[in-house]
């Protein structure tokens, strides 16, 4: 099908008064128009519980299609007992909702890795620098196979995802120690060495001062072949452009607002309601 305008939209994170806004200000059409999400649907905004259903209604209309964050697969790991509800997280109500099993059935037969167009790529964190997109494409496809089998599989896999070391990557890693580096480089990455070292504690923006040996992922100078959208870095604020990168998490949950990126021709759009929180 083709679309009247293509958006990718960054972290929701549960603000679901600014995401409607945000519909109102792109005039976006569900028969005409899509959407991408760039994953984190929930979390900490006022209303985690009609975003996904939102959400979860487009994409099976056809209009919209998203991918994982680290926020979204720890709703899973919540909803399976295998993590506990953080007090930040604003989701309770998923839980006690009719439709909750629905819901997350669903959302846990995401994918981590989407490809809008022939341009652009789109996962939650980004792709580290000693990755080629179509591997990274491969490993993507092992964790959702992981993530969205039978609950016997699912629920042995869920409590080897969370480490607050990370794994040293290597192709011959195997078991859960994989299927959690693979999760962590494509939904928690933020700062990352040459050989794709992860550091996991900075989540400041550029400016601040950073540990020795990392550089935000992005910085790496690696050819790609397509733009890479990513979100999870809201002190980022949506400000990186790239030749092949751009970062797309306005921050909105902190403060800032939401923003769309049209396909088309990059442009930007923003909300104009903030997280009511704020």
């Amino acid at each position: 099908m083709k679309y009247r305008s293509e958006y990718v939209i960054g972290d929701l994170q549960g603000c679901y008064a600014a995401y409607l806004d945000l519909l109102k200000k792109i005039d976006f059409d569900p028969a005409q128009d899509k959407l991408w999400f760039v994953g984190d649907l929930v979390a900490r905004g006022e209303d985690s519980l009609s975003t996904l259903r939102h959400v979860k209604g487009l994409c099976e209309q056809g209009a919209a299609a998203t991918v994982l964050g680290n926020h979204d697969i720890n709703l899973i790991a919540v909803w399976r007992g295998f993590a506990p509800l953080k007090k930040k997280d604003q989701t309770e109500a998923i839980f006690k909702a009719p439709d909750c099993n629905e819901l997350l059935n669903w959302l846990r037969c995401q994918p981590l890795m989407a490809f809008p167009n022939e341009q652009t790529v789109l996962v939650h964190a980004g792709i580290p620098p000693h990755w080629k997109i179509s591997e990274a494409a491969q490993y993507a496809g092992e964790v959702q196979v992981q993530l969205s089998s039978g609950f016997f599989q699912l629920d042995r896999v869920l409590p080897h995802l969370y480490s607050g070391e990370a794994d040293d990557w290597s192709d011959k890693l195997n078991g859960f120690t994989r299927i959690r580096a693979i999760t962590n480089y494509l939904t928690r990455m933020r700062l990352c060495k040459q050989d794709g070292s992860l550091e996991f504690s900075f989540k400041s923006s550029l400016t601040d001062k950073m540990p020795e040996s990392f550089r935000p992922w992005f910085e790496w100078e690696v050819p790609r072949d397509r733009k890479i959208l990513f979100g999870h870095w809201a002190a980022l604020k949506a400000e990186v452009d790239l030749p092949t990168v751009r970062a797309l998490d306005g921050g909105c949950v902190w403060g800032n607002c939401l923003v769309a990126y049209r396909l088309a021709d990059g442009k930007i759009f923003t909300s104009s309601d903030k997280c009511p929180k704020f």
